[in-house]
C-alpha cells in the first residue's frame, strides 16, 4: 500500500467519522424525550443501551454500504459522494425505522416502553429494527446505478420488512405485542433476530450494480419470497431440531421467559440468512 493510498484512506475515515457524528446528532434530535448519558450513567437503563447500540450498528452498516460503492477518478468527487449518499443513508435509516415502528408496533408508545418502563424486550426489537433497516439501506446505497434505483429498492425493502414483521406475529402462537408490553426480553430478542435475518436477505438483492429494472426487480422478488418462506421454516427448525422435546413458544412465554431460547431462535435466523447468502 502506497503512502498516497494510506493518506486517502485517512481522508475517507475522517469523512465517515463526521457522518457518524451527524447520525448521532440526528438521533438525539429525534429522541428528545431522553438524554443518553443520563439513561446510561445515572439510571443504568439497559433497554435504552440496547436500542441505541442497535442504532449505531445500523448506522455503521449504512455507511459501510456507501463506502463500498464505486470509486471515481477524483478524491474530491469521492468525498462529495460519501457526504451526499452518507447523509441520505442516515436520513433513510431513521425514516425507515420510524415507519416500521409505526406500522408493526402501532399499539403502544415504543419510546415510553424503553425510557420509562425500561422494557429490554422492546429495546432489543428497536435494535433489531435499526440493524435490519441498516442492512436494507446499505444494499440500496451500494453499487452503481444512480439514485432512483436505490430509492425504489429502499422503499420495496422497507415494505418487505414490514410484511415480514407482520407475518412473524401471525406465525407465532402468542401475541407479539402483548408479550413485548409485558417486558418479555426473550420474545424481543427472538423477534429482533428475525428482523435482522430478513433484512440481511433483502440486502442480498441490492448487491451489485443496477443493470435493468427487469433483472433488479426479479432478483428482489426472489429474495423476498425466499425470506418470507424462511421465517416459518427456520422457526420450525429451531423448535423441532435445535430444541427437541420442548416447545420454543412455551419457553419464550412461560412464567419465567427463557432468554436462552430467544437467543437460540434469533441466531437461527441470522445463520439461515448467512447460509442463503453463501449458497443462493
Amino acid at each position: 500500500m502506497s503512502v498516497e493510498q494510506i493518506g486517502t484512506g485517512f481522508i475517507y475515515l475522517a469523512v465517515v467519522l463526521g457522518l457518524l457524528v451527524l447520525g448521532k446528532w440526528l438521533y438525539d434530535a429525534l429522541h428528545r424525550r431522553f438524554v443518553l448519558q443520563t439513561e446510561l450513567v445515572e439510571k443504568d437503563n439497559l433497554a435504552v443501551a440496547v436500542a441505541v447500540s442497535g442504532y449505531y450498528l445500523g448506522l455503521v452498516i449504512v455507511l459501510g454500504g456507501v463506502v463500498s460503492g464505486p470509486a471515481s477518478f477524483s478524491i474530491v468527487d469521492d468525498v462529495i459522494g460519501l457526504v451526499m449518499f452518507g447523509g441520505l443513508g442516515i436520513v433513510l435509516l431513521n425514516l425507515s425505522a420510524w415507519v416500521n415502528d409505526t406500522v408493526v408496533f402501532s399499539k403502544f408508545d415504543n419510546e415510553k416502553e424503553i425510557v420509562e418502563d425500561r422494557n429490554t424486550g422492546m429495546g432489543a426489537v428497536e435494535a433489531g429494527n435499526y440493524v435490519a433497516v441498516g442492512l436494507i439501506t446499505a444494499g440500496a446505497m451500494s453499487g452503481e446505478g444512480g439514485l432512483a434505483p436505490g430509492l425504489v429498492y429502499w422503499i420495496a425493502g422497507l415494505a418487505a420488512l414490514v410484511v415480514a414483521g407482520l407475518l412473524y406475529d401471525k406465525i407465532t402462537s402468542y401475541d407479539l405485542h402483548d408479550e413485548i408490553e409485558k417486558d418479555n426480553a426473550a420474545v424481543g430478542v427472538a423477534f429482533a433476530g428475525a428482523l435482522i435475518g430478513f433484512g440481511n436477505i433483502i440486502r442480498l438483492a441490492g448487491d451489485g450494480d443496477f443493470v435493468s429494472w427487469n433483472e433488479s426487480l426479479t432478483q428482489f422478488g426472489y429474495y423476498t419470497v425466499v425470506g418470507l418462506v424462511l421465517l416459518p421454516l427456520v422457526r420450525l427448525f429451531a423448535d423441532k431440531v435445535l430444541l427437541p422435546g420442548a416447545s420454543l413458544s412455551d419457553e419464550l412465554v412461560k412464567a419465567q421467559p427463557n432468554l436462552g431460547a430467544g437467543v437460540l431462535e434469533a441466531v437461527s435466523y441470522l445463520a439461515a440468512s448467512m447460509l442463503i447468502g453463501l449458497t443462493l
